[in-house]
């Protein structure tokens, strides 16, 4: 137990120092103008475009292969415009906001709402989209007025170099640092008495940053993933569901945390589906060796979906490879697969997939497909395709997830006025968009009460005038 700590304590301490750098910074001056966090936006802004191309490159070298197209695509123009975005609306979203008062117990009373910064934000960065979710929640932090510290994932090592590298050109240390998960830096990370901790990543992992939270009484943003479903109503065009939904799973390998999990497709319908599917494939990403075609993350990862597909077959499931090539060990590159005749003791049925491999289920009425997603945890996403409103709102109505997107796939994610986070065991808290400033803003209520006060004449002992007032209130508000 000795000969650990110190160990722990090397680990901790240049966290805790920077955090302190922060922490006195705020404190120093708490509330930044709107200029000067126009400026910081700005300037995240050059940082991420002076620097695309090395951007990239580092991403690639951390994936093996990583599609220069979905880079650009998730991690750069989404990314810079979601920061115009944010620029466009900050003066609106910073504005005081004038509240009712009751002039029948306060006349001449005054109520404001003042949006403050929360101080200093703690942001945990998965691999997948490194960028797209240390940038988004940087900038709606620095839209807030609050400091950051951004810990990325050990899968993120060539990365997480040039942007520590990269971030002393355009910041201060007291307004921004990067750090890279060595072992052990997580944890260490999740137990600062941050003003806001963001965490993107498993549901496991996310408890635990939870309970380390907690110590301080930390508030959390988790957003955890899940098992996105899809359903297909037989009255909707299957060739255009069919091509939105697979071009989602195969981007970026299908390594999404809303991705399409699973597809409840039409009993009617299961041939044309796989044909249809084939079809995609054998058109869009014919050769998984291509350079548009990501590789899994790392090992393990592969070796977890290659596992889960072994799992499949052996438990009697169809397992479908679409592409010619199965998969390639050395590139760490995996074919899309349809698994289909799954069963509830399947490894597919009980984990979110995170790569390229489909589960489809067949169903009769939209109430199968209604119970089904209401006997597990709450999804992140959910994809309805149909013609009918009517149904649409149905499944909305009858099924709770963190967002949906009608008719197509991952899209109500790229909605930068729409809130975005999960719910239950997919996450909890919202940024993107209005919603995210007030994440990490403080809404500071605040009455002014005039030189005159009825109340100084309701002070104990109760007399008369008390009473009669009273009963004046109680008649008005009946």
């Amino acid at each position: 137990m000795n000969a650990v700590q110190p160990a722990v304590s090397e680990i901790a301490a240049p966290l805790h120092q920077a955090f302190d750098l922060q922490r006195q910074a705020y404190l120093a001056a708490p509330v930044p103008s709107r200029e000067e966090r126009r400026q910081d936006l700005l300037s995240l802004k050059r940082m991420l475009m002076e620097n695309r191309e090395a951007i990239i490159e580092a991403i690639n070298s951390d994936y093996g292969n990583r599609s220069r197209h979905e880079s650009l695509f998730a991690e750069v123009i989404s990314v810079a415009d979601s920061i115009n975005d944010t620029l466009k609306h900050l003066k609106k979203w910073m504005r005081v906001q004038k509240r009712h008062v009751d002039h029948s117990m306060f006349p001449g009373g005054k109520n404001r709402v003042i949006p403050q910064p929360l101080g200093v934000v703690g942001i945990i960065v998965p691999w997948n989209f490194p960028i797209n979710l240390s940038f988004v929640p940087i900038a709606q932090a620095f839209a807030a007025g609050n400091r950051a510290m951004v810990k990325l994932s050990e899968n993120s090592r060539a990365l997480t170099a040039l942007l520590c590298k990269l971030s002393a050109d355009y910041f201060p240390a007291e307004k921004l640092q990067f750090f890279e998960e060595t072992g052990g830096v997580g944890i260490e990370f999740s137990k600062l008495p941050f003003d806001l901790l963001v965490f993107t990543g498993s549901g496991q992992t996310g408890r635990s940053v939870m309970a380390s939270a907690a110590q301080n009484l930390t508030p959390v943003v988790l957003e955890l993933g899940g098992k996105a479903p899809a359903v297909i109503d037989p009255d909707y065009l299957l060739e255009k569901a069919v091509g939105r939904i697979m071009f989602i799973k195969q981007f970026n390998a299908g390594q999404i945390c809303t991705n399409v999990d699973y597809v409840f497709v039409h009993r009617s319908q299961r041939e044309a589906f796989i044909k249809e599917a084939q079809a995609y494939a054998a058109k869009h990403c014919p050769d998984i060796r291509s350079k548009d075609y990501t590789a899994i993350i790392d090992e393990r990862a592969f070796e977890r979906l290659q596992g889960t597909l072994r799992d499949a077959r052996d438990k009697g499931a169809t397992v479908l490879c679409l592409n010619e090539t199965e998969s390639d060990p050395e590139l760490r590159k995996l074919a899309m697969h349809l698994v289909l005749d799954t069963t509830p003791e399947m490894i597919i049925r009980q984990r979110e997939t995170f790569g390229p491999l489909l589960m489809v289920m067949e169903y009769e009425q939209p109430d199968e497909v209604i119970a089904y997603i209401n006997a597990n945890d709450r999804p992140l996403a959910f994809y309805p395709f149909t013609n009918s409103r009517a149904l649409a709102e149905q499944y909305i109505e009858r099924t709770m997830s963190g967002g949906v997107t009608v008719n197509d796939a991952l899209y109500h994610l790229a909605q930068h006025d729409m809130p975005f986070g999960g719910v239950g065991g997919s996450g909890m808290g919202h940024y993107h968009g209005y919603e995210g400033f007030v994440t990490f803003s403080k809404l500071r209520p605040v009455f002014y009460q005039p030189g005159f006060s009825p109340m100084r004449w309701l002070r104990p002992p109760y007399g008369r005038f008390a009473t009669r007032f009273y009963n004046l209130l109680l008649k008005l508000k009946s």
